[in-house]
């Protein structure tokens, strides 16, 4: 339907029915009919009222599995309560430091040369962190919010370009060698299965000691207030049940200190000057076939699993997701998969998960289960979620009623079958 649309993509336009457009110009999208608006027209937030309304409410009616959201602002936060999202099943904190000062603070801590240069920079990010916490534990109006510890590799956050560069060496006080030295060292072959998640709290524990005290903070805070919060600290790209067990707890070997979460809580606590202990839950991510087969140790520190479904899928099959449609098209045309494994759950990514929810359980039969890869949206993916004994499924705002209605229509065509 956009064949009529000429794009000039050396002088940033496109032209269609011989009207112009440069980029900055205003066009709007209704996502409903598909028209496109050469203006900026007026626009409302989406409200659950009506006919809409009436079937979600048979949806919750109906339903048995629980539904969360994937969040990271407080903005989402909302639309997703407003959908009757029943917590944050994962809130991605990398996405919150890429905006304004942030990056700037976020930078200056990357190329920091010593300990005390870094923590100066990560005391500028903790109020920012505390804010952003705050606004999640408001939105969501008690129910539990899972954050995620920092995931991506450190060299995401520094520049590629050779202006950009010189001008962050410039802030920075750096000669231009000295920054591309370090954005050199710190480039790898393979970052989805490099230097991230809980590696980067081994090698630089301050990091995720930040975030834990943003967190605590921000609870502290709203307690004072008398608003409750239910925080759930989630460590990705976990291989081992002695990284959790080293995250939780800590360690003290000679010339460093990994600060354990509970110590942190402890000491956020008497600074707010609060007796009762803070109420938290500390998980794992699950997305390492590793993981998933040591999921039984892994429990005796984890009091929840979040399956990532997006990377057990790749690491599972051995395939990236941003590479896999090149040739998804050829493996379709000879019937080697039946369907998008990065849509609907394979099977060998199904056993993964059993296996997990298994094991966890038996080690502690209390664990709590979540998916919140975008599989959790998917329809075809329901059934085996709660199948498998998962508590809830998580998925982005605008995925929550579909997901509830998928999880309505299976329970109640169950209760037909009965």
């Amino acid at each position: 339907g956009a064949g009529e649309i000429v794009v000039n993509e050396e002088a940033k336009s496109f032209t269609v029915h011989g009207k112009k457009f440069v980029e900055g110009d205003w066009i709007s999208l209704d996502g409903s009919t598909g028209k496109v608006y050469g203006q900026k027209v007026k626009t409302v937030d989406a409200t659950v009222s009506g006919d809409f309304k009436t079937l979600m409410d048979w949806a919750d009616k109906y339903r048995a599995l629980k539904v969360r959201t994937n969040a990271d602002t407080p903005r989402d936060a909302k639309v997703a309560y407003n959908f009757g999202a029943q917590g944050i099943g994962l809130c991605r904190t990398e996405h919150m430091f890429f905006e304004g000062e942030r990056i700037k603070a976020m930078r200056e801590m990357i190329v920091a040369k010593t300990l005390a240069e870094r923590e100066r920079a990560l005391a500028k990010l903790l109020p920012m962190q505390r804010q952003d916490f705050i606004g999640l534990y408001e939105e969501m109006h008690g129910y539990p919010v899972t954050i995620r510890y920092l995931d991506p590799p450190l060299h995401e956050f520094l520049p590629t370009e050779e202006e950009d560069i010189v001008e962050l060496a410039k802030e920075m006080g750096l000669s231009y060698d000295e920054l591309k030295n370090t954005i050199v060292s710190l480039h790898e072959s393979n970052p989805m299965l490099g230097h991230r998640g809980v590696r980067i709290a081994v090698s630089y524990p301050e990091i995720y000691n930040m975030q834990v005290r943003a967190i605590f903070e921000a609870v502290c805070r709203l307690k004072k207030e008398g608003v409750e919060a239910m925080p759930e600290i989630m460590i990705p790209i976990v291989m081992t049940a002695s990284e959790v067990k080293i995250v939780r707890n800590g360690k003290k070997i000679e010339g460093k200190n990994i600060v354990g979460i509970r110590d942190i809580e402890e000491e956020v606590r008497k600074k707010f000057g609060l007796d009762e202990p803070i109420h938290y839950k500390v998980g794992s991510m699950i997305e390492l076939p590793a993981a998933a087969l040591q999921a039984g140790e892994i429990a005796r520190y984890a009091e929840f699993f979040s399956f990532g479904t997006n990377d057990l899928t790749q690491t599972t099959n051995g395939l990236s997701r941003d590479d896999f449609n090149n040739f998804f098209s050829d493996y379709n045309e000879f019937d080697l998969l039946p369907q998008n494994p990065f849509k609907v759950l394979g099977d060998q990514v199904k056993e993964m998960i059993k296996i997990a929810s298994e094991r966890g359980r038996l080690a502690r039969p209390d664990i709590v289960l979540g998916l919140c890869g975008e599989h959790g949206a998917e329809p075809e993916n329901i059934p085996f979620s709660q199948a498998v004994g998962m508590n809830y499924v998580s998925c982005s705002p605008y995925g929550i009623p579909i997901a509830k209605l998928a999880i309505a229509q299976m329970n109640l065509a169950e209760a037909g079958k009965n």
